[in-house]
Formats: structure tokens, sequence, C-alpha cells
């Protein structure tokens, strides 16, 4: 194997380590960041009040905070603090899954 060969043999390896190095930290990233949304203590989902762009987590059409199309949609929803979500007209509160 001649000089220039084994360089870009070497490089490729290491762009390789590096990529799988990156997607491994961002998947840690991402999990982390799931984990922070479902722990509010003290309260609770409520949908059908977000304004556009104002949302806490996703839903079925996508997996980010901010991502609310329009204002009030029935599955985009935010905390707020427990007991509050039954006070507002046109809220739903979501249960948690047992």
């Amino acid at each position: 194997m001649s000089k220039e060969a084994k360089r870009v043999s070497i490089k490729r390896s290491q762009v390789i380590a590096s990529g799988a190095i990156a997607s491994v930290m961002a998947m840690g990233l991402l999990a982390g960041a799931g984990e922070a949304v479902a722990a509010k203590e003290g309260f609770e989902k409520c949908a059908g009040i977000v304004k556009a762009g104002k949302n806490d987590c996703g839903n079925s059409r996508h997996g980010c905070s901010g991502q609310a199309s329009s204002d009030a949609q029935g599955d985009e929803w935010l905390y707020v603090p427990n007991g509050t979500c039954k006070k507002i007209v046109g809220a739903t509160l979501f249960k948690k899954k047992k």
C-alpha cells in the first residue's frame, strides 16, 4: 500500500470514528432532554391552550418544543401548575399513562 493510500485510509477511519462519537453524544443529549421534560414535579400537561410556537414538547407530528403550528391545537400541550388546567376554558388535561 502506498503512503498516499495509507494516509487516505487513516483519514477515513478518523472521520468514521469522529462521526460515531458525535452520534453517541447526540443520542445522550436527546435522551437527557426527554427525561427533563418528563420530570416536572408539581405540574400537569395541559392541551388545547398553546399559542403557536410555544408548546413544551412534541406530539404525533413533530418531536420538539416550540413547533406548534397554530393556536389552541388539541394535541399541543404545555406544563401548568397542578390544578390549573381544569380551570381554563377549552383546556384538556393529559392523563399519565400507567
